[in-house]
């Protein structure tokens, strides 16, 4: 293994939140085990996090029946339905992103990317890989497949980090005065989401277009259309999922390259690592480190019993670096094989967007290598992650253009 550097000293200085506890090279005693204080039970180890996403008939994406103030805006949202429903609504936008469909995305992807860093460089020679490439980029792309306005980024990009700022404060049997405050933002910048939407799907059903959204307007399960609730939910989780795992996607990427010279040096020799070099990104920064399921029935995991209707969370994070399943997973390497991580998810519910994800990726990061193969981090300026612990992304990215 190569790149072999301290975990715990890269996460002291990034400013990790010490609550991502994978980040510092500690593992669980047990990889299933019960917060009382949460009231919900925690799975760590890769096998058991692959077993629960494995299996939607016992572990229920249906989360909302625990959380009944949250469920009008799950309602037609494909990441809370099981089976049967679920086959039918992915179906609906598995056109959208089929192999044919993404690839013909490219020569847009790579236009964008150029466009925006035309803009950065001509303003000096530093940028904030986030706010010049890392976010547009994503969500102009998926803003032109949905059919809603790239140029209201700005808008989405307010509302989506408010959401991230609280995503952490959680709990099942403590409802204390910050998770409520918590609640109110996260309800409020969700309603700004779903009345920007719900507008846009009046529009089509007035007006349709050639774009996914008006698909969404005029498509049939089981011979009945969708509400304008489940498709303004549909559309939400499309908008916001389609760009902020890209976004992490590509800033952690740089980070991990900056902060391994020596990895650097194979991608720039050898451009054929930079999708392994993506691959094991997300696997040494998973940009969703948690995903929530409930119990339909009781349930052995790991040698211990879960009885039925019990959330549990999956930590995707933290089994990307379980060392029962990977050889020093505490090592960054371009070169990792095998690697399958499950930054993605698994099973049903394995993310849609993840080969969108993975070729604006690679399409942005090549382009940044070829223009500035000296790129590096500002060291008078360090970079910013998401606060909440549930996602490992930097918010903020200051680079220098040249090496020197």
């Amino acid at each position: 293994m190569t790149g072999t550097k301290d975990p715990t000293l890269l996460a002291d200085r990034w400013g990790i939140n010490p609550e991502q506890f994978w980040l510092r090279g500690r593992v669980p005693e047990r990889s299933v085990s019960y917060d009382p204080k949460k009231g919900m039970w925690n799975v760590y180890g890769y096998r058991d996090v692959v077993q629960v996403l494995s299996d939607p008939a016992t572990y229920s994406s249906e989360t909302f029946r625990l959380l009944p103030e949250r469920k009008e805006f799950t309602e037609g949202s494909i990441i809370s339905m099981d089976p049967p429903l679920h086959q039918k609504l992915r179906k609906l936008v598995s056109h959208a992103f089929t192999p044919k469909v993404i690839a013909d995305l490219e020569p847009r992807i790579a236009e964008l990317t150029h466009e925006l860093l035309d803009r950065a460089e001509a303003a000096g020679d530093r940028i904030d890989l986030v706010a010049d490439l890392a976010y547009p980029l994503p969500v102009i792309v998926i803003a032109e497949l949905l059919g809603v306005p790239a140029e209201d980024r700005d808008l989405f990009k307010q509302w989506v980090d408010k959401l991230l700022e609280r995503s952490g404060e959680f709990s099942l049997t403590e409802q204390s005065e910050e998770q409520e405050k918590a609640m109110e933002t996260t309800m409020e910048q969700v309603g700004h989401l779903v009345d920007y939407l719900g507008e846009h799907a009046a529009e089509r059903r007035r007006k349709p277009r050639g774009d996914l959204l008006t698909k969404l307007v005029e498509a049939e399960v089981d011979g009945v259309r969708l509400t304008d609730r489940e498709v303004v939910n549909f559309a939400n989780v499309l908008l916001i999922a389609g760009h902020i795992t890209t976004t992490m996607l590509l800033g952690n990427t740089v980070l991990c390259l900056d902060e391994h010279p020596g990895e650097k040096a194979k991608v720039l020799t050898d451009r054929e690592l930079v999708p392994s070099a993506i691959e094991e990104s997300l696997r040494f920064l998973s940009p969703f480190a948690v995903t929530a399921r409930v119990t339909n029935v009781d349930a052995e995991l790991g040698g211990t019993v879960i009885e039925a209707e019990q959330m549990v969370l999956t930590w995707l994070a933290a089994a990307n670096r379980d060392p029962a399943h990977f050889t020093d997973p505490g090592v960054f390497d371009v070169t990792r094989e095998p690697n399958k991580q499950i930054a993605f998810g698994r099973g049903i519910h394995f993310c849609i967007g993840a080969p969108l994800a993975r070729l604006e990726g690679r399409v942005a990061l090549n382009i940044l290598l070829d223009r500035f193969p000296g790129l590096r981090t500002d060291p008078d300026e360090a970079p910013e992650f998401i606060p909440a612990p549930t996602m490992t992304g930097v918010r903020k990215l200051p680079l220098l253009l040249k090496d020197s």
